[in-house]
């Protein structure tokens, strides 16, 4: 699964956040600035960053001003050092005023979930294991945020309960009753409701890896498992289904889990815990 934005979602989130901001005006800016004047405005990386989300303040100028022109210098997925212009912003001085926070929250918040998931994926390198993102994202921004995992080199788990079949611990205990077991029981009628879809099982012990390996998942999320219990489970799998490790993941475990042999390891932390990440828009004189 991968997230692709379009131009039409990402107009609209613009639109919506410049009239959050803009109410009945930007009346500091209309009280003092003349309608003719013009400027040149740099936006810059104030920190190292991976940048994303850049589209989205191009938008929010060009929505006040089709005529201000934006040039790129750094593009989704660059990284970029403390003092480089990310972009060039040229045009009404009234438009770049009223639309600097609304282009800066975007750029700022999508470039900290890119450089989060950098962060990440640069620890895992040389192994087999991919960085994945969760559901524990903004509400409203979940595409958005999955997008800039993208930049940051990670790779995008389900977008929602709709485009994979995830069975975990709550819906085990719902089904302790059935037989042979829980798992097999959710698997087999997974198969058979949504035979086109992926099917995932969350194992919290080394028993229920057996269990859902027999049963045929195809990837089966290790949860809060020690190193030696994911080397272990991989053995179990030998291969037979994709494995994902969950919980306790930080930038100093990352490498560690890596290097059991999982195939990918999820990280909550990328999108509910990301930093925005420190860039100016200044004027030039």
């Amino acid at each position: 699964m991968r997230v692709e934005l379009t131009t039409a979602e990402i107009r609209r989130a613009v639109h919506a956040a410049l009239a959050e901001d803009l109410g009945r005006g930007d009346v500091t800016t209309l009280a003092t600035v003349p309608a003719a004047s013009q400027s040149v405005a740099l936006m810059r990386a104030r920190e190292p960053l991976v940048v994303a989300g850049i589209q989205f303040a191009g938008f929010a100028f060009r929505q006040l001003a089709p005529k201000i022109k934006t040039e790129v210098i750094f593009r989704d997925g660059q990284r970029a050092k403390a003092g480089q212009t990310l972009l060039k912003i040229s045009g009404s001085s009234r438009a770049i005023l009223s639309a600097e926070r609304v282009a800066l929250n975007f750029v700022q918040r999508l470039s900290g979930v890119a450089t989060a998931t950098a962060q990440f994926s640069d620890l895992v390198k040389g192994t087999r294991a991919k960085i994945l993102d969760t559901r524990k994202t903004t509400p409203c921004w979940r595409r958005f945020e999955k997008y800039a995992v993208k930049c940051g080199g990670g790779k995008n788990h389900r977008i929602g309960l709709f485009d994979m079949v995830l069975i975990k611990d709550n819906h085990l205990v719902a089904l302790q009753n059935e037989k042979p077991n829980a798992i097999a029981a959710a698997v087999a009628r997974a198969r058979q409701k949504f035979p086109k879809l992926k099917v995932e099982v969350e194992a919290d012990t080394l028993a229920q890896v057996a269990q859902a390996v027999d049963a045929g998942a195809d990837i089966i999320l290790l949860d809060n498992m020690s190193n030696a219990q994911l080397r272990q489970a991989v053995k179990i799998i030998r291969g037979r289904a994709k494995t994902e490790a969950s919980g306790g993941v930080n930038l100093k475990t990352v490498r560690g889990i890596a290097q059991t042999g999982v195939d990918y390891i999820s990280v909550g932390a990328i999108t509910h815990s990301a930093r925005a990440v420190d860039i100016g828009l200044d004027f030039e004189e």
